[in-house]
């Protein structure tokens, strides 16, 4: 059985991101910086190789006096990172159907 995972997604950091952005419109850059806990220049990487993998939008637009970037999956986006699921479940109930036979 072959299991296709993302490499534009496999990152731990990338999934986060995508995880979060699967579930809200967009989000704000410090917002996403919070919750995957990363350093502004990090996140900025892991933007930049989803938006280069076409899985991420960033919208920059000023907010009380200051330019803010928000990110949100495109819809090539969502419909990768639901693969990515897929085969990350696939991965897992292998193993588990691997460790039962044991």
């Amino acid at each position: 059985m072959i299991i296709a995972l993302d490499p534009a997604l496999h990152a731990p950091a990338r999934l986060q991101i995508a995880a979060v952005l699967a579930r809200v419109s967009d989000a704000e850059f410090a917002t996403l910086r919070d919750i995957v806990g990363v350093s502004d220049s990090v996140l900025s990487k892991h933007l930049s190789a989803l938006v280069d993998a076409g899985y991420v939008r960033l919208r920059k637009a000023p907010l009380g006096g200051r330019q803010r970037t928000w990110a949100s999956l495109t819809s090539e986006g969502r419909k990768a990172f639901k693969s990515h699921m897929d085969a990350l479940q696939a991965l897992v109930a292998s193993a588990e159907q691997a460790i039962a036979a044991e």
